[in-house]
């Protein structure tokens, strides 16, 4: 899989959103149907980002996303500004790391130096 690329050529970060709708949103949004993804992509491509997805689930969350955004603190604005909304009651966001960021990061932990309580 070929990661993404923004300024500078570096791959971008991407995140797992998983998002929860208020009671009062969910009644909207029965009453009159929507699909939000191209307002919420707006607000993302302005904070640097793009979507690469997202899907209504079953479980804890209603919806997933997965987007990409230039840094951590673009990330946690998209999560702030959609919970200050109040049409959603939760948003858990998770920075997600390629397989070849977890290997490296696997390889790093091994030569940390770190030594476990005995």
């Amino acid at each position: 899989m070929e990661l993404p690329v923004f300024k500078g050529g570096l791959h971008m970060p991407s995140y797992l959103y998983q998002i929860s709708y208020s009671t009062s949103a969910w009644a909207g949004m029965i009453k009159k149907p929507q699909d939000r993804s191209e307002a919420v992509s707006k607000v993302v491509e302005k904070l640097g980002g793009k979507v690469i997805g997202f899907w209504f689930a079953f479980g804890d969350a209603d919806l997933v996303g997965i987007l990409e955004m230039p840094d951590n603190a673009s990330a946690a604005a998209f999560s702030v500004a959609i919970a200050a909304g109040g049409a959603c009651s939760d948003v858990k966001t998770t920075p997600l790391l390629s397989i070849g960021e977890a290997m490296d990061a696997m390889k790093k932990a091994g030569k940390s130096g770190y030594k476990p309580v005995k």
